[in-house]
């Protein structure tokens, strides 16, 4: 992510895909795999497994079945094993080509779905200030927010996991609030997503696959 000081010309300060990890003390609240490329993943315990299993979710969620006296260290261990498979799974889920259809299908979508949500989520955490959004094929960065309240969302977003969306469009919103990347601005963040850092780190894995 970019700090304060790479506000651009227009006066918008732009959420790239090579972001940045957010302040450790920040980071630390949320629990984030060893392994960033495991993330997002969640833990399933079954009786009668005997070894331990990976699937990847089509929201694009690591799931890791932890047999019958298994822990969660050693199932994240086997994970960590098996990162190349993982990343393929991902991949398959979301190629990074698509057809031109395809496409402008999903532009269409993310034209109609996007701006209802950002403005739900605005609604539901009292952020004011919103006048304009924006669907673009930006090539750099995920959004952008200006201030003058103008947010521009990349439309591949609707084709990443809601929470790693949701997460992009709050992270946009508390620019309404603090046109900045400093650690109070990370505390709204915090307060509005307070799982960022695994959407971070699913961006981080699984971003360069959605261009």
């Amino acid at each position: 992510m970019c700090d304060d000081r790479r506000v651009n010309r227009a006066g918008q300060i732009a959420l790239p895909f090579d972001a940045l990890q957010a302040p450790a003390e920040l980071a630390a609240v949320a629990a984030v795999p060893t392994d960033a490329s495991l993330a997002p993943l969640y833990f399933v315990r079954h009786r009668r497994a005997r070894r331990y299993l990976l699937r990847v979710d089509p929201d694009g969620r690591l799931r890791i079945t932890i047999p019958r006296g298994g822990s969660k260290r050693e199932a994240e261990a086997f994970a960590a094993r098996n990162v190349g498979w993982i990343a393929g799974q991902r991949a398959r889920i979301h190629p990074a080509t698509m057809a031109i259809g395809e496409r402008i299908e999903l532009r269409a979508q993310a034209v109609e779905e996007l701006p209802g949500r950002l403005r739900d989520l605005a609604a539901a955490h009292g952020v004011e200030g919103l006048t304009r959004v924006s669907i673009r094929n930006q090539r750099t960065r995920w959004g952008s927010c200006g201030r003058d309240g103008h947010i521009t969302l990349n439309w591949r977003l609707v084709i990443m996991p809601p929470a790693v969306r949701d997460y992009v469009l709050i992270h946009e919103l508390m620019h309404l609030r603090r046109m900045d990347h400093s650690p109070a601005y990370w505390r709204l963040v915090e307060q509005a997503c307070p799982d960022f850092a695994a959407a971070r780190a699913w961006l981080r894995v699984n971003g360069r696959t959605l261009r």
